[in-house]
């Protein structure tokens, strides 16, 4: 039974973490997976807008360095500098997941991690030129020992198989900076031999934490935090070949060939929103199997999100003359990244939910987007065209099943 004096405390306990502001440091404690109204808070969309601005750095390189005709060595830098910033922000948001509590120095951690990403992204444009990793291995590795405390502060707060995993977390992701922190001292062309045993080490660290007990994630959380994120890349991509198509007219004024390259990529990108979010994924996230496939997943989806419009960019460039590269080839700058999406969205969710002839819609139209490469500077147009039907069919496919009942 509790005193009047109790009642408000208690009633604050009940509240959302980001709502609680009666105590400045609160018990690092999990929150429970079936907590009801969970939803992303404001610090975590500050967050992911931060964030954003790295990807942006990402893609603008990736453009210039695919409109040279430098694919072989602008791809892998670009995978490489994506993953970086994907992994750092997917760790934090499943993290945040089970563990926040919005506190100050929840808050002051979280913002050191945004200064990280911010130093990752000064560092981009270096490391596309000429391998210079120095800047961005240094704000990913600020990144993640941020991280390191977060987990040590959450291990102070756990008992048994709890503060276990909170520990392995925090081992090996020290483990794994400290890796980051030796390649920098080898001769670059080691890089393409060491970086992938630090993916690989990175990966596997979730994995290994949490072998034998789970952290507390929440699924509409989870599936929140990572659409929120989705939208934010699309809206990056729209923003990239927005300004590109600006400049473009400003300096060569060539209307008539950026009209169709605009209005394509709206219609991929229009397209690319739909389908994501064409049903609630959040109840298939039902085991940390199932949420980490998923979630890994994304990696690709996100990434190819971003790469759209690194690619829009490239043709732009190519129909104002200022690419050196064929026909073929900036459009493959679009078609690959907006196949390899529509195929990453169907494979992680879109199957779950279809039957029949739906099945294929997704597969098909990646295809279909792929083969408008051949068509070299009318491919944006027909692949915007292809996912524009891909989504009329999917409705009508849809609204057929459910008048069967």
């Amino acid at each position: 039974m509790t005193s009047d004096a109790d009642e408000p405390r208690a009633a604050a306990e009940r509240l959302p973490a980001h709502l609680q502001h009666s105590r400045p440091v609160r018990r690092m404690t999990p929150r429970g997976r079936s907590e009801p109204h969970r939803t992303a808070t404001p610090l975590e969309l500050f967050f992911d807008l931060c964030f954003v601005v790295a990807v942006a750095q990402a893609g603008v390189q990736l453009a210039h360095a695919l409109a040279e005709g430098h694919a072989g060595t602008a791809v892998p830098r670009y995978l490489f500098v994506f993953f970086a910033i994907w992994w750092a922000w997917m760790n934090f948001t499943w993290f945040a997941s089970a563990y926040d509590v919005d506190d100050v120095p929840y808050r002051l951690t979280t913002l050191v991690q945004i200064t990280g990403v911010l130093v990752l992204a000064a560092g981009v444009p270096r490391m596309f030129q000429n391998q210079d990793l120095v800047l961005s291995v240094v704000g990913y590795v600020l990144m993640r020992f941020a991280m390191v405390t977060q987990w040590l502060r959450a291990a102070a707060c756990e008992t048994g198989p709890a503060r276990t995993v909170a520990l392995r977390y925090a081992l090996g992701i020290t483990l794994c900076q400290i890796g980051w922190a030796l390649i920098l001292l080898v001769p670059h062309n080691a890089y393409p031999y060491l970086i992938p045993l630090g993916i690989l080490a990175e990966i596997s660290v979730p994995v290994l934490a949490e072998r034998t007990a789970q952290t507390t994630w929440h699924p509409h959380h989870i599936a929140e935090r990572y659409g929120l994120f989705t939208l934010i890349v699309l809206g990056e991509t729209v923003a990239a070949a927005t300004l590109a198509v600006q400049t473009a007219l400003d300096e060569h004024e060539a209307l008539d060939d950026l009209l169709p390259v605009a209005a394509g990529g709206i219609l991929l990108c229009f397209a690319a929103w739909w389908i994501y979010f064409a049903e609630p994924v959040h109840d298939r996230l039902r085991s940390s199997r199932e949420a980490f496939l998923w979630g890994y997943g994304h990696y690709l989806l996100l990434g190819s999100a971003a790469a759209i419009g690194a690619g829009l960019e490239v043709v732009v460039e190519y129909s104002v003359h200022q690419a050196h590269i064929s026909a073929v080839a900036a459009a493959a700058a679009v078609t690959v990244p907006a196949a390899l999406y529509l195929l990453t969205v169907w494979l992680l969710q879109s199957r779950h939910f279809k039957q029949g002839a739906e099945q294929v819609v997704l597969p098909a139209s990646a295809a279909l987007v792929l083969a408008c490469t051949a068509l070299g500077r009318d491919a944006v147009l027909a692949a915007g065209l292809v996912a524009a039907l891909t989504v009329a069919v999917g409705i009508t496919l849809r609204a057929r099943r459910a008048r069967r009942g």
